[in-house]
């Protein structure tokens, strides 16, 4: 456990399906690749898609296509390399996107991940998906409106690690074969009209709550599906029974088919704050919360279910893809936050000895992790609650009445939040890789003391810990976080944390969002990096502080601070600044508000002048972090 997150286990047979995909893109690109394909193939489901909400429509400009790689600056669009027109990931999900599913698709030569997630698209899954989807890993089609049967042909997609296809109208039985699907982690078909048998997987647990409200549905882990009657060698009674049986069975079948209505009626009826999962292990009996914090009083289980109403939705707090997160009220006014974790492979030992070890990590800006209970095959982790919620939607959700955050404010929750991730990278034992840095993963407590959550919890959804496991299931973090060399090197690297830190510090200083720029031009396509260095290049790098900032005495500082979030963000790993390099220069330029007045981090030598620390890092070359 010691070298929990510094050791690497190499899992071969993942590593051999990498290979072996990696090798077939080369043959099938020598023979048959063709830039123009994907290109084609985004064009096709651009117009094949309706898209009212103008996302797709302002970003994929096909008119400038002069430059290879251009398609790499859609937005949703995730390619091998930037300077290449070769799409890995088509990320679309919570667009408002209507139409049925785009066989266009089927262009994007090598793709790996489609997400159309939350959207509107309707009509069946193609009958022969396996080939518009030859080398996909991850296909998100959840909360549509997907009608028909699931196809027995995405059996042959052989690659899939995740495959999700609840809220939607699919109808009859999931095809048995997907069970043999080998590279299966992650199977849901909630809320959908399925029934019949569930399929038995070959390596994967997939739990009850991956099929919920489907009321026909049966088998392991279900209840058992009735067994057949016993068969008779006689002849003469089978005879004798045929037109029996025949009528009995179409009174059966209709008796069914209002049974099963009323049923999943009086399903939605009896779950409607969705909550069923956890009325489902009220009452089982030995569950204990386990608490790491001495100052905290001891919680029950039967604490936790009253503190959140059972986990009703009306409690929920945040969603993400590590799980749910509910607020939770004790008796005596306590606040604490309860998530419920999603995907994780390890037994109730390997849980349990992994969250020992997340206990013991504890510093300032870090959400405390206060304890953890496990419930049948339910897995809840106990924080600290944080009252002003996320620092993404303090800076973009701004609503009336609430608080304007005024540069200082930036400053400090900048400074901090870096001093938590050097912290993470640098100091602790053992020593963090975040992988999915974002401004929904910094919290704010009452006194707005950022505090970075998530941290080590993709061991937890990997436990066999490659770095190649975040591409094996199709997770490359937040969409406009993400660092260009992650999809070309498949590797989680502190450089990459550096990256997505940095395009967070870019969203305090100008308030825009990572993927969308509301003041940059009409005709400008990027995101808010692209932006960045774009007005970089042209010498215009002033434009994109926020306007709400400047001229109230810290515009100097507001340069600065921008200089130090650029080079975070610059295309080539190794000049970037280590996170303790950031948290040290960001310290320089906040000293005038006196905000650090101890250290966790050991600093070697005096901060010294602003100035010439923020241009440091652009007159040398930065060693490698960690």
């Amino acid at each position: 456990m010691a070298a929990f997150f510094t050791r690497v286990t190499f899992d071969f047979g993942v590593l051999s399906t990498l290979i072996r995909i990696f090798l077939l893109l080369i043959v099938r690109g020598s023979l048959t690749y063709s830039a123009q394909s994907d290109v084609d193939c985004l064009r096709a489901i651009k117009g094949s898609l309706e898209d009212p909400l103008n996302y797709i429509n302002s970003s994929w400009n096909f008119d400038d296509s002069s430059s290879e790689g251009f398609i790499c600056k859609f937005i949703g669009i995730d390619c091998w390399h930037p300077d290449e027109n070769r799409v890995l990931n088509i990320r679309l999900g919570d667009m408002g996107l209507k139409g049925e599913f785009p066989l266009g698709v089927a262009g994007c030569l090598s793709l790996t991940g489609l997400d159309l997630s939350n959207n509107k698209i309707y009509g069946n899954i193609p009958n022969n998906i396996s080939k518009l989807l030859e080398y996909v890993t991850s296909l998100d089609l959840s909360s549509n409106q997907l009608s028909g049967e699931i196809p027995v042909n995405l059996a042959n997609c052989t690659y899939l690690n995740v495959l999700k296809l609840d809220n939607n109208k699919l109808m009859g039985q999931i095809p048995a074969q997907i069970g043999q699907l080998g590279r299966m982690t992650t199977f849901t078909v909630t809320n959908n009209q399925l029934s019949g048998p569930v399929p038995q997987f070959k390596n994967a647990t997939i739990h009850a709550d991956s099929y919920t409200n489907n009321a026909g549905l049966c088998g392991d882990p279900l209840p058992p599906c009735r067994g057949s009657s016993k068969k008779t060698n006689s002849a003469a009674i089978v005879g004798a029974a045929v037109g029996g049986v025949t009528v009995a069975a179409l009174a059966v079948s209709i008796g069914m088919f209002f049974y099963l209505r009323k049923v999943s009626r009086k399903k939605k009826e009896e779950d409607p704050l969705g909550n069923k999962w956890a009325k489902g292990i009220k009452d089982a009996k030995g569950v204990k919360v386990l608490m790491f914090e001495k100052s905290v009083s001891k919680v029950k289980f039967s604490n936790l279910m009253k503190a959140t109403n059972d986990f009703s939705k009306e409690n929920i707090i945040g969603l993400g893809r590590t799980g749910t997160m509910y607020k939770a009220v004790l008796e005596d006014g306590t606040s604490l936050m309860v998530k419920r974790f999603q995907d994780t492979h390890y037994s109730d030992k390997g849980f349990a000895s992994e969250m020992a070890v997340l206990g013991n990590v504890k510093h300032r800006n870090l959400v405390p992790l206060l304890g953890y209970c496990m419930a049948k095959k339910e897995r809840l982790l106990v924080y600290k609650y944080m009252s002003n919620g996320s620092l993404h939607d303090k800076l973009h959700l701004v609503k009336a009445g609430h608080e304007f955050m005024d540069w200082p404010l930036r400053l400090k929750i900048g400074i901090r939040a870096a001093k938590g991730f050097a912290w993470l990278h640098h100091s602790c034992n053992p020593r963090i890789i975040h992988r999915n840095v974002s401004s929904n993963c910094i919290l704010l407590d009452e006194d707005y003391e950022p505090k970075i959550s998530d941290f080590g919890l993709a061991r937890l959804m990997n436990p066999i810990d490659t770095h190649l496991s975040t591409f094996v299931n199709g997770e490359f973090g937040d969409l406009g976080y993400i660092a260009p060399e992650c999809a070309r090197t498949l590797l989680a690297t502190p450089k990459g944390d550096v990256y997505s830190f940095g395009v967070v510090l870019l969203e305090l200083v100008t308030g825009e969002r990572p993927t969308y720029v509301a003041k940059a031009p009409k005709s400008f396509n990027g995101n808010l990096v692209e932006w960045i260095s774009e007005l970089s290049r042209t010498s215009k790098l002033h434009d994109a502080i926020d306007e709400s900032l400047v001229g109230k005495g810290y515009d100097v500082e507001l340069f600065q601070f921008l200089k130090v979030a650029r080079n975070c963000v610059l295309p080539a790993p190794k000049e970037r600044p280590t996170m303790f390099e950031v948290y040290q220069f960001l310290r320089a330029i906040g000293q005038p508000h006196n905000f650090t007045t101890e250290d966790d981090i050991l600093l070697q030598s005096d901060i010294g002048d602003a100035d010439q620390l923020v241009e440091l890092i652009v007159a040398r070359g930065v060693k490698e972090a960690c």
